[in-house]
């Protein structure tokens, strides 16, 4: 069985590491083959994550580099294309959803291939994220949709998707924290003393909302330097917000208060596993800390990720500094942090999702 696994961004080498190894012992059954969009070109965005995952080095890399969503979409499709029609695969597995997510499935669908997509049903009902259209028209044109949840199922259903299609699986990205949960607690000594932790609050930002409005980032750099003066920051800065928060000015060198370049996944978790809070608007970071169960805010009126408010440990927060103060405020004064992991939220996705093939 060919199977062509496609990756883009940051997000998905999480989802696709795990689903390789273990399709990888059965090399009579898979021939794998990896294409990289190039969505995320940044070394610090890209090749840290395939060096700290263990993924192989991509088969092809499209090279798409960055631009709009329309201008983004349409090359990934255009250089797709070429691939899929030389490999001519028995499927496609696109996870998540990125622009080369939804790029990918639309070329495959009017090429008669078929799509396996990772991360299925996930639903925040907010028609301006660019993510949830991608999530929505790829969910329509897939031919296995793999969830994480049974609210993701459900949304699937209501959608009118063919039930044998569908298959809960459980979340891929806990295959992950759990296969590199060990390697980030033996780093973490090593970044406590670098950074001289203790009590700290894990900050990510990235979405346009919050970052590419001048407004909204200026009140939420001035909150984090008045939380500070409470609780110390690390703050590591995706490109985009690291040009913006540069461009504007927004940071002086404070006490309490540390920006860094963007870290590889082991460091990452080994901050985020330790954090006394994360303040983020990713999506991925609401269910690692679900999973960890470490108190996390969400800078987002939305989530397409219920259950990690339901069972985890997420809450949503405006974006405005009295909100973010207040609810921050809440969280460090409570001690008791209800942990429930969500079911099959386990480490065995992958295998989960091999069977599913092995019995097609």
């Amino acid at each position: 069985m060919k199977i062509m696994h496609v990756v883009g961004a940051r997000p998905n080498f999480m989802k696709i590491a795990p689903l390789m190894r273990e399709m990888a012992k059965q090399p009579k059954v898979f021939k794998q083959v990896l294409v990289h969009t190039g969505q995320h070109y940044d070394p610090m965005m890209s090749q840290i994550f395939f060096d700290d995952l263990g993924l192989p080095r991509p088969d092809i890399n499209l090279e798409v580099g960055s631009g709009t969503h329309a201008w983004q979409t349409a090359h990934i499709m255009l250089r797709f294309e070429t691939v899929v029609q030389e490999y001519l695969p028995d499927w496609v597995v696109v996870p998540g959803d990125v622009n080369s997510t939804l790029a990918c499935a639309l070329v495959c669908s009017k090429l008669g291939i078929k799509v396996a997509h990772i991360e299925s049903g996930l639903r925040s009902f907010d028609r301006t994220m660019p993510e949830e259209i991608n999530r929505v028209l790829t969910d329509q044109i897939a031919d296995l949709l793999f969830t994480t949840s049974p609210d993701a199922n459900e949304n699937l259903l209501r959608e009118g998707i063919d039930p044998e299609k569908i298959f809960f699986v459980g979340n891929i990205m806990i295959d992950t924290l759990v296969t590199l949960l060990p390697l980030a607690n033996k780093r973490w000594s090593e970044i406590k003393s670098l950074w001289a932790l203790n009590d700290f609050m894990l900050v990510t930002l990235h979405r346009p909302s919050n970052v590419d409005n001048l407004t909204n980032l200026q009140e939420i750099m001035e909150t984090l330097k008045k939380l500070s003066k409470t609780i110390k920051i690390i703050f590591p800065l995706h490109p985009r917000t690291a040009k913006l928060i540069e461009q504007h000015a927004l940071y002086e060198k404070i006490h309490n208060f540390l920006l860094t370049n963007p870290l590889g996944y082991i460091d990452f978790l080994a901050l985020e596993s330790h954090a006394r809070l994360v303040l983020t608007d990713s999506g991925g970071v609401q269910e690692e800390t679900t999973f960890l169960g470490v108190p996390c805010l969400t800078i987002r009126p939305n989530t397409e990720r219920p259950i990690t408010i339901s069972h985890g440990t997420n809450r949503l927060v405006e974006n405005k500094k009295e909100k973010i103060l207040l609810a921050v405020y809440q969280a460090l004064n409570n001690l008791t942090n209800a942990k429930k992991i969500p079911e099959l939220w386990d480490g065995r996705t992958a295998k989960r999702i091999v069977d599913v093939f092995l019995n097609l």
